[in-house]
């Protein structure tokens, strides 16, 4: 006897061997099984007492067999052993443990408790069924689970005891038992008659056979795993939120993953009501005071089309106080409240559609969870049940408010996304061309559409009309996302517009523009490492009198042209680099567009996509280019329609079309003065008459003034040749004087005794506006006359 074992171990013969074969132990059962006093044994091998020394020694960590032993008295013991090895451990050294049993095959009475204990006073619940799977015989614990005595239900099947879809199913699985002989293990979640609540069992059903091996029944036995059980679903549904919400950053989006991952796992009905942000500055107030205003976000039910909900997402309500969504979010905790109780009775008789559905669909609980994520409260979810007849329990607010707050870091995310993409666009938008001017040299359209996922880029366009009747056209794209990228893009198309003033030739213009983006990079730089500001940009200048297109690229793909009639074609150019790698030079084309042909400028988001490759993608761009049509902003919706996949496109997309005109010969006026000052009295008389021709009377007295002026200066201060031109169209007529000087004039404030210095000053004052440009050969002076009465 021990404090451990507080009853007889002779009933058991113990003896101990170390690894030498040395009996080290010997109790008083070995001593009555085989005679040997502990003195005359204890020390010395245990070889000594087998009759057949040449017994191999055991392997491994346990052994049982029969060997002869010798008894003192000289006659032979058969006796059956159970060896455990103990491995050295602790300096402890390694020994064999050696047991017999002395009392196991005692006879025993019929009348003995502990014969019938196996069956019916067993823990485990179980039940015998016959051949046909009729019951026989069940235990005092599946008495007490199935909630019936055993004389009634005798005779019966599973399916008709338990009268459920998953009796019938582990019936099906026992008749598979009954046919091949094997043991199966089915896991089932149900309620039976004799539980107040649904639990987990284990049903292992085992083949009964008689003596000839012959399978006569099928015995049941129930394991109650219910704590197991569910502990396994509460991690998994943990584990199924992690993974499924949050997947986008869109505020609507997040909360139906979220009602999406509550219901059925938790609640029979689940709404997510977030609050109205507006009401609040844009931000979430740091306390809240009820009436709370909170906006429909997501719902979802067990039933479809959600008939529970009075709500439908997007719809705005003011919880008063003793509602159960403005006590949660006051309190800023959970909330379990349940119609029996009159928890909800102020509420429900405030809200008479509430009490109404709570009626007819027999809601008894619900559970209000405050969605609070880095210190700020969102809103609320509200889990209700009515199919499910348990209550919400300490457990289900533990795992709702642990997916709440996970999800409450994804919608706190998405909806700090949103406000930034919304002020990104806003930004955008504000430096994008509201509406493209309308020139004599194009027809233009064009289209925006910001990234779906990604955010907004820098992608931009411009259409700037340009002295002579000639139009610029540009398209760019900044690298990266966000507010940076718009604010640099605002900065890019405002230095765009100002060298495109000074009428530089495409190629400088690229030049200037990718020393910007140089000079960009290095403010962006921190700790005087440089930044990553970069750019690609496509400018060209189209020419209505002579009909010829300038172009230059910076690492920005070529622009399509199609001809009036004919096919599309990409147009040859040097594709230059990026904006940005600085001292690199770029390279103009120049090409003869007949009248009515179209050009089509793109940022890359249009033609790189995961879907195909650029080359397809520049098939599909000349599809839709190539069928005709009259409006161009058909043809722009087309593009986009054919081109981007219907989830929106993974980048920015800016698109320009622009059909060219051409400007008529007979309203394009040319002279070639000498260099006389004696001849500006005749050209003066001439463009008169040329005004008179084109019906222009009314702009004669301010052209002649002009011309007088500017051909004056001409013949003064510039060199010969000197060219005087005439253009106009319906609201303008320009004047322009070319000579081979390179020197431009400039205004000037002349003194009362100063002889001159008032002609540009006359010349600002009577025309729209005025400049100068330089050209390959010199400069040209010009100056825009309005024909349209303002």
């Amino acid at each position: 006897m021990s404090p451990e074992y507080p009853f007889d171990e002779a009933a058991t013969a113990r003896a101990v061997i170390d690894e030498s074969g040395t009996l080290v132990e010997w109790n008083a059962g070995a001593e009555r099984l085989l005679g040997w006093p502990v003195t005359e044994v204890v020390g010395r091998p245990g070889r000594n007492l087998l009759i057949d020394r040449d017994v191999l020694a055991p392997a491994g960590a346990r052994w049982d067999g029969t060997v002869a032993l010798r008894h003192r008295d000289g006659h032979e013991v058969s006796v059956w052993l159970l060896a455990h090895h103990r491995p050295s451990r602790n300096d402890t050294p390694g020994r064999w443990l050696l047991f017999s049993p002395l009392d196991g095959d005692a006879p025993h009475s019929p009348d003995d408790p502990l014969a019938q204990a196996a069956l019916t006073q067993s823990p485990c619940a179980v039940a015998v069924y016959d051949e046909r799977l009729r019951l026989r015989r069940v235990n005092d614990a599946m008495v007490d689970v199935i909630g019936l005595p055993e004389e009634r239900m005798r005779g019966l099947r599973l399916a008709e005891i338990g009268g459920k879809p998953q009796s019938e199913e582990l019936e099906a699985h026992m008749v598979q038992v009954l046919a091949t002989g094997r043991p199966l293990d089915v896991q089932t979640y149900m309620r039976t008659g004799g539980e107040d609540r649904a639990h987990a069992w284990l049903a292992r059903m085992a083949p009964v056979t008689d003596a000839e091996g012959r399978v006569r029944g099928v015995c049941l036995a129930a394991h109650d795993f219910t704590d197991n059980y569910l502990a396994r679903e509460r991690l998994q549904l943990v584990n199924e939120a992690s993974v499924r919400i949050g997947s986008t950053l869109g505020v609507t989006r997040t909360t139906q993953e979220l009602v999406d991952v509550l219901v059925p796992a938790l609640a029979d009905l689940v709404s997510v009501d977030l609050l109205d942000l507006q009401e609040h500055g844009g931000e979430p107030p740091l306390r809240l005071t009820a009436p709370i205003g909170l906006r429909r976000a997501a719902h979802l039910s067990v039933n479809p089309g959600t008939p529970e909900a009075v709500l439908q997402p997007g719809q705005l309500e003011h919880y008063p106080a003793g509602s159960p969504q403005a006590d949660s979010l006051i309190a800023g905790r959970t909330i379990v409240a349940s119609v029996s109780s009159g928890d909800l009775d102020q509420w429900l008789s405030w809200h008479k559609a509430r009490a109404e559905r709570v009626k007819e669909y027999g809601i008894h609980s619900t559970m209000s969870v405050p969605i609070r994520a880095r210190g700020q409260t969102l809103g609320v979810a509200v889990l209700t049940r009515f199919r499910r007849p348990d209550p919400f329990s300490a457990d289900d607010v533990l795992l709702a408010e642990e997916i709440t707050t996970r999800a409450a870091v994804c919608i706190d995310n998405a909806r700090r996304f949103s406000r930034e993409r919304e002020t990104a666009l806003a930004l955008q938008r504000s430096l994008l061309p509201r509406s493209l001017p309308r020139t004599a040299a194009v027809d233009a359209a064009s289209r925006y559409l910001p990234a779906a996922r990604a955010g907004v880029g820098g992608d931009w366009f411009d259409v700037i009309p340009l002295s002579g009747m000639r139009v610029a056209m540009v398209v760019g794209d900044v690298v990266g996302h966000g507010i940076q990228a718009s604010a640099t893009m605002g900065r890019l198309r405002t230095a765009v517009r100002t060298l495109a003033d000074i009428d530089l030739a495409p190629d400088e213009l690229l030049t200037h523009l990718d020393d910007l983006v140089v000079r960009l990079s290095a403010e962006a730089g921190n700790d005087g490492s440089p930044g990553e500001v970069g750019a690609t940009c496509l400018y060209a200048v189209y020419d209505p009198v002579s009909r010829r297109c300038t172009l230059a690229r910076a690492g920005h793909p070529p622009p399509v042209v199609v001809p009036p009639g004919g096919v599309p074609q990409q147009v040859e150019l040097p594709a230059g680099p990026p904006l940005g790698l600085g001292g690199l030079p770029f390279e103009s084309a120049e090409l003869e567009l007949r009248e009515g042909s179209v050009l089509s400028f793109y940022t890359d988001g249009l033609i790189e996509t995961r879907e195909r490759d650029v080359d397809a993608s520049h098939r599909m761009l000349c599809d839709a280019l190539e069928t005709y049509s009259d409006s161009l902003d058909e043809t722009c919706d087309r593009v986009l329609h054919t081109l981007l996949p219907s989830g929106g496109a993974l980048d920015d997309v800016a698109l320009l079309l622009a059909r060219t005109r051409g400007l008529p010969s007979s309203q394009v006026a040319t002279w070639h003065i000498p260099a006389d000052p004696a001849l500006v009295a005749p050209i003066r008389k001439q463009v008169v008459a040329q005004l008179d021709g084109w019906g222009l009377q009314e702009a004669a007295f301010t052209a002649e003034l002009v011309v007088s002026e500017l051909v004056t200066n001409a013949i003064r201060y510039g060199a010969h040749p000197i060219r005087l031109r005439l253009i106009h169209d319906e609201a303008t007529l320009i004047c322009e004087v070319s000579d081979t000087s390179h020197t431009a004039p400039h205004l000037r404030r002349a003194k009362t005794w100063d002889e001159g210095g008032r002609g540009l000053l006359l010349v600002a004052q009577l025309t729209q506006r005025w400049g100068s440009r330089h050209t390959a050969d010199g400069k040209t002076i010009w100056a825009e006359i309005g024909l349209l009465d303002e």
